[in-house]
């Protein structure tokens, strides 16, 4: 046996032949270039020598002088090629001979012949061995293209030194030919420098079987069964199994016969692999066809060790130092299968993008494990680097059993014990392969994978444990909320109920009496209704919308429990729809489906903008029919619609599709703006809100409400307007307001005496201000009177504490009002938008001038003619607003002049008619100046007919589509969150809001039984790129996740990108370090290579599609590169 033995390879071969070697008690060589100077194989062998040059660590491979010259330099007395790299190189094989030492495979000669593919088949016909029709060997496309015709289409165009499925190409037709000709040549000059090609007759449905071969240097030559490769992706091998099942022992027999054979036709000695094709269609099914000689070990040959308990690699070096196969204890008759195996790839690679190499750091590594699998690995570990230098597999998992399902069931638990996170991987492509029924069935051809392209997209790894903690990761380092002040968990104050326990309530009253039936009960009864708006209207007025879906849920059933006699709760809608998509990276159907699991008995209500369902512009009545549909089949009991400006012909589509349910209540609202008590009011008074009442009785309410936007609705004016409508109007009557100005519970009260029959009102912790009255405040204050609510004064006020900790948690987002204001009565800016503007304001630098805002919003509503001023109208008022403040106009000069000024879009749009007419009429002659000259469009959109589709297809899909027609932009970053983050919704909110905190266990609930632990260790340094690195645990196990910190200015130049709409922009194909090889001035033709980039284990040639100069070189020398940087820029 050899005593030094070198492996010129890397990765997990190299580390097969140290272990090998080492058994055999042989010290071993590794070699490196810079870039692989991390690498596994270099540390795990005796000695290890850096070659080549920095830059081009494939060429460092491919160097036959520099292997030779460590070989000398360490004494090694063997060298050992793998596969791959130099493992088919007759120059290497000379080199070591002529350097008197030993190469670990067949002679130069042999090399020479195999490496040949035209002269290995003429060597196959000479021994007899069947072969399919093929053409002499050419560079010359003409030559090529005659002899196509003579054998006949289909054909496959290969390399004389192909390999790995570079240069090959499968041509169908003639005039296809040229062009696939053309490709492969220059694949096949940029990877073994040499164009040659041949034609060969194509195979219909082959099955690709190869026989492993060992022979000795005495003649002597044994097969040790067959491996079936059918299943390949462009001509790479993926999944490998032996024996072949479902194979005719016929064919199986003349297989092994005729590969036993051709190594003794050829003189062969080591081991090898002959590789044929099985014909599995028409009349030549059955027959095979001799297609190339490898001799090298495979990568698969793990599958043959597995079923014959033959060591390949050992039996390669003690062949090499003179050993026979008697010597090593084989004959054909002492070598069985027991069993059957099969060999998956782990690569890189990436089904979902054209099996692209992605990479980057492995973050996490979990390997399978247990009875009958076989790993080997020699690049993968938690914190390595994978590069884009070389070949793409991660490791080879390799799994054996009695038999071929007992192998496939093993490979399918292996694959789904790996956990390989930093990189994608093509693991998910590898279950979905497991999972075919064909493949179950043995049922295999090369064609398998082109007729099954659902195989790229199936099974996307999750990855949520990766997702969630780079989320909390990003919070962490930028701190977007502050730091956490508090501590405890708000759900620890809720009072603890039983669900099941909860009585009913009045969602079982409406399934029981219908929706005229709910609103006679409604209009009978004598205690007051109540409307609990802490889910919805509360925390949109006070906390910017930002209460998350899970806070809101957990409050769920003790509301059911300890409040069964509200008469709804006011729960989604409104800003709810869009925030939740915008900024939560939450789905709000979502939302919906947990709120009405956790509130059983108490009908769920929601606001609805009339035509504009829950945006901002008038939908078509499709949309509303379809969002109003799936709203009552997903728990919306009670609709409260309204129109910005009044307008019940924008109500009525809305008031049509809730009737239409036949299920659930059409509560529709009069907008209530100014002071109907003052003799000077001309366009808001009480006979206008009669006559609004009057045409949206006519339209089908069920039940009347009035909506105070602003809170100012006085109590007199309260009195006077419900018992004009009671008395007008046999429907309920409900009231909504805000407290805004800090009397509304007066207001309530006064309305409740003229006979109200409903009132909303919000947890007192979420109360007053610009939300609702108090709702223990008006349970106190009806108790043990006629009109006693019912609730329970210590139920109602056992829940405050859980809210007032709820906000606590969301501080960063309170609206800054610190208490009531007067003003209100003057500028009238309803409740969640007073919170919001004083956010604007302060991003203005006016926070301390916030009256300036506030009387350039009465000014601007004034220009506008006085609106009813509710979402979206008290938009355009704002809008407006912010504008002349900050242009610091005179508001006098604007509205004499408004086409001097730039305008925004909200208010043109207004203007021309957009959202309707307002109540007052148009504001002449400032309208018709504002329009003049600018565009306005005014129909609203139309659906396509894939959009109508979509709206009535199932629950998922309209869904779906509903998010995307109501808010396209929110909907894309929606699903940007969950495509990058995963469900954040499930994340506790003080983890979400604030990021990780050193000494505390973060839990991740993904589902029942299933929660991720997760901690902060530290938090590193910035680069010059502004990254930071955070080392967390995830379930104890370490897990880095890099962050740019967005409060740092990078150092660093990005790599600009080329543009794929310009052709002359030539662009890196792929990562990998690229060598330019023109200049600015050179002249280019078509096709000219530009530059040479090395990847992937291969040298390949990068090309102009354009002709040209080049006119810029956007890199210089050898560089590293991204795929799609813009390398060479080449003009006309």
């Amino acid at each position: 046996m050899f005593s030094k033995i070198l492996v010129a390879n890397r990765g997990e071969i190299a580390i097969r032949a140290f272990r090998a070697s080492y058994e055999l008690g042989a010290k071993t060589v590794a070699v490196f270039p810079h870039e692989d100077r991390n690498s596994f194989h270099r540390q795990k062998a005796d000695e290890a020598y850096l070659i080549g040059e920095e830059g081009h660590p494939v060429r460092s491979y491919l160097d036959v002088a520099e292997i030779i010259r460590v070989a000398k330099e360490s004494g090694a007395d063997a060298i050992y090629p793998g596969y791959g790299f130099l493992s088919e190189n007759p120059g290497l094989a000379a080199a070591a001979r002529d350097a008197g030492i030993t190469f670990v495979g067949p002679p130069a000669e042999v090399l020479e012949l195999t490496g040949n593919k035209f002269h290995a088949l003429n060597a196959a016909r000479k021994a007899g061995i069947p072969v399919l029709k093929s053409s002499e060997p050419s560079s010359d496309l003409d030559t090529l293209i005659a002899a196509a015709e003579e054998i006949g289409f289909p054909i496959f165009a290969k390399a004389v030194a192909g390999g790995g499925g570079r240069g090959l190409r499968r041509v169908d037709t003639r005039e296809e030919l040229p062009e696939a000709l053309n490709a492969a040549m220059r694949e096949a000059d940029a990877a073994f420098g040499d164009p040659t090609m041949f034609l060969e007759q194509a195979v219909l449905r082959p099955r690709h079987i190869e026989v492993q071969i060992l022979a000795d240097g005495e003649g002597n030559v044994i097969h040790l069964f067959e491996r079936d490769c059918s299943l390949q992706r462009r001509h790479q091998k993926v999944v490998e199994i032996a024996p072949a099942p479902n194979l005719d022992d016929n064919i199986r027999k003349a297989l092994h016969a005729d590969a036993v054979k051709f190594a003794k036709a050829m003189g062969y000695v080591n081991a090898g692999t002959v590789e044929f094709l099985v014909d599995t269609v028409g009349e030549r099914a059955g027959q095979h066809v001799f297609i190339e000689m490898n001799p090298r070990i495979q990568v698969e040959h793990t599958v043959t060790e597995e079923i014959t308990d033959v060591d390949l690699v050992q039996a390669q070096l003690r062949i090499a130092a003179g050993e026979t196969l008697a010597d090593l204890g084989l004959s054909q008759d002492t070598v069985f299968v027991k069993g059957a195996a099969m060999q998956c790839r782990i690569t890189t690679e990436d089904p979902a993008n054209g099996f692209r190499p992605d990479v980057g750091k492995i973050t996490t590594y979990r390997s399978a494990g247990g009875a009958g699998i076989r790993l080997d690995g020699g690049t993968i570990y938690a914190g390595a680097e994978v590069s884009p230098h070389f070949d793409s597999m991660l490791v080879k998992l390799t799994c054996r059993g009695r038999n071929y399902a007992t192998a496939v069931s093993r490979t399918r638990r292996a694959l789904a014990e790996f956990r390989i996170r930093g990189v994608s991987t093509n693991i998910p492509f590898l279950q979905a392969v497991m999972e075919d029924p064909a493949f179950i069935a043995g049922d295999i051809a090369t064609s398998f994978i082109d007729e099954r392209p659902e195989l790229l997209k199936a099974r996307i790894s999750a990855d949520r444990g990766t997702k969630l903690l780079t989320w909390l990761a990003d919070v962490t380092v930028n701190k977007p909320n502050g730091e956490l002040t508090v501590h405890e968990d708000p759900a620890r104050k809720l009072p603890a109920v039983d669900l099941a326990s909860a009585p009913e309530g009045s969602r079982q009253k409406l399934a029981e009496l219908g929706p005229e039936g709910f609103a006679a009960a409604l209009r009978a009864q004598t205690a007051v209704a109540v409307t609990d708006t802490t889910f919805r209207d509360a925390h949109q007025s006070l906390l910017a919308t930002r209460v998350r879906t899970r806070d809101l849920v957990a409050a769920g059933p003790a509301v059911s429990v300890l409040t069964p006699q509200l008469l709804s709760v006011e729960a989604w809608g409104g800003a709810t729809y869009d925030v939740a998509l915008r900024f939560l990276g939450e789905d709000p159907w979502e939302r919906l489906a947990k709120l009405r699991t956790a509130l059983p008995n108490i009908c769920l209500q929601m606001l609805l903008r009339g035509r504009n369902t829950v945006g901002y512009t008038p939908y078509p009545a499709e949309v509303t029919d379809a969002f109003v549909q799936e709203a009552a089949a997903s728990g919306i009991d009670i609709f409260r619609i309204f129109d910005a400006l009044n307008d019940v012909d924008q109500m009525e589509p809305a008031i049509k599709a809730v009737r239409a349910t036949g299920t659930a209540v059409a509560e529709v609202a009069l907008c209530y703006t100014g002071d109907l008590l003052d003799p000077a009011e001309k366009i808001y008074t009480l006979d206008y809100y009669l006559e609004l009442a009057d045409r949206i009785v006519a339209a089908g309410a069920h039940i009347l409400a009035i909506k105070d936007m602003a809170g100012v609705l006085r109590p007199a004016a309260a009195a006077k307007l419900v018992t004009a409508l009671r008395e007008r109007f046999e429907l309920p009557v409900h009231l909504h307001t805000h407290d805004t100005a800090g009397g509304q519970l007066a207001t309530l009260m006064a309305a409740i005496n003229a006979g109200v029959d409903a009132v909303d009102v919000a947890s007192a912790s979420l109360a007053g201000t610009t939300s609702q009255p108090s709702a223990s405040a008006l349970v106190a204050a009806l108790a043990h009177t006629e009109r006693d609510t019912g609730i329970d004064l210590a139920a109602v006020s056992s829940l405050e504490p859980y809210w007032e900790a709820v906000r606590r948690v969301y501080a960063p987002f309170e609206s800054g009002l610190a208490g009531p204001t007067g003003r209100v009565y003057q500028h009238e800016i309803p409740g969640g938008q007073l919170s919001n503007l004083r956010q604007q304001a302060i991003a203005l630098g006016l926070g301390e001038r916030f009256e300036e805002i506030e009387d350039m919003y009465t000014a601007a509503d004034r220009i506008l003619g006085h609106l009813v001023k509710v979402t979206p109208s008290s938009k355009v008022v704002g809008d407006l607003a912010l504008h002349l403040v900050g242009i610091k106009a005179d508001p006098a000069d604007f509205e004499a002049n408004p086409q001097n000024y730039d305008i925004p879009d909200s208010v043109v749009g207004f203007l021309g008619g957009e959202l309707g007419t307002p109540p007052g009429g148009w504001p002449e002659p400032f309208r018709t100046k504002a329009l003049q000259g600018r565009n306005v469009v005014r129909e609203v959109g139309e659906l396509t007919a894939a959009d109508s589709s979509e709206l009535a297809a199932d629950s998922a899909t309209r869904r779906a589509a509903l998010n995307r027609l109501l808010f396209a932009g929110p909907t894309r970053e929606f699903a940007k969150v969950r495509d990058s983050y995963g469900d954040v919704s499930v994340l506790d909110t003080r983890d979400y809001l604030y990021g990780l905190q050193r000494g505390t266990e973060h839990v991740m609930p993904l589902g029942p039984g299933v929660r991720l632990i997760a901690s902060l260790e530290a938090v590193s340094e910035a680069d010059e790129k502004g990254m930071r690195t955070v080392m967390c645990t995830l379930n104890g196990q370490s897990r880095p996740v890099t962050v740019r910190d967005r409060s740092i200015e990078s150092t660093v130049k990005a790599a600009e990108k080329a543009d794929p709409s310009v052709a002359g922009q030539v662009a890196a194909p792929f990562a990998g370090a690229v060598s330019v090889k023109v200049a600015v001035g050179d002249v280019v033709a078509a096709g000219a290579t530009i530059a040479t980039i090395e990847a992937m284990k291969m040298e390949a040639s990068i090309t102009t599609p354009v002709a040209g100069t080049v006119s810029r070189l956007a890199v210089s020398g050898v560089a590293q590169v991204q795929g799609g940087d813009l390398l060479v820029v080449v003009g006309g």
